[in-house]
């Protein structure tokens, strides 16, 4: 009998995490792409998001959560998601606040969506944070720090210029299937260098 788990390919799980922060669009997409990969998404809302996801999108939180497989009370700590027995493929935080990522790098956490980013550390899962957050002034970059020797990918959605993006959504698809390839995730939006943008192939052998 093949195994139930995040890496049986049969039933392959993704924790979502969408902080208050500015760029809830990050997650939204990455529940879009969950879908079209066949991916099951687990996603945890935090009490702020609602006002961003009002703000940038006019959705309602049900909207947002309507594209996910299995939703989670922010403050539900006894969820799956909050066990480490509970095998996924990792957790993505898009976007990340700097409250999110404080209370992940402290170990004290408050909510459902840091306890599930920190099952997913201790697990030794990757963690991959899109933090939203500039200028970033020192104690910033030393939570990043902290972070990053715990075992996290900081992943900024910052904007590839080389891909020749012609709008927001292009901008920010790139951006999402660049970390969703941290997770061995190929979603079909991405244009990759040397691939289908760039210098396609290799030189001629009078140029190598």
């Amino acid at each position: 009998m093949a195994r139930d788990d995040g890496e049986n390919p049969e039933r392959r799980r993704l924790v979502v995490g969408i902080s208050g922060a500015s760029g809830v669009a990050y997650g939204l997409r990455v529940l879009d792409a969950c879908r079209e990969l066949g991916i099951e998404s687990h996603l945890v809302m935090s009490r702020a998001s609602a006002l961003t996801l009002a703000q940038e999108t006019g959705l309602t939180p049900a909207q947002a959560a309507a594209k996910a497989d299995v939703v989670y009370r922010p403050a539900d700590v006894g969820a799956a998601i909050a066990s480490g027995s509970f095998r996924t493929l990792g957790m993505i935080v898009a976007p990340c606040s700097v409250r999110t990522m404080s209370e992940v790098a402290s170990g004290v956490t408050s909510s459902l969506l840091s306890r599930a980013a920190d099952v997913v550390l201790k697990e030794r899962r990757p963690l991959v944070l899109m933090v939203r957050e500039t200028p970033l002034h020192l104690g910033h970059l030393r939570t990043m720090v902290k972070l990053a020797e715990m075992g996290a990918v900081i992943a900024p959605p910052l904007p590839a210029f080389y891909a020749r993006p012609t709008s927001l959504e292009a901008m920010i698809d790139q951006s999402v299937g660049r970390a969703l390839d941290l997770f061995g995730l190929d979603w079909a939006p991405v244009k990759r260098w040397g691939e289908n943008v760039g210098p396609v192939g290799a030189a001629p052998k009078d140029e190598a």
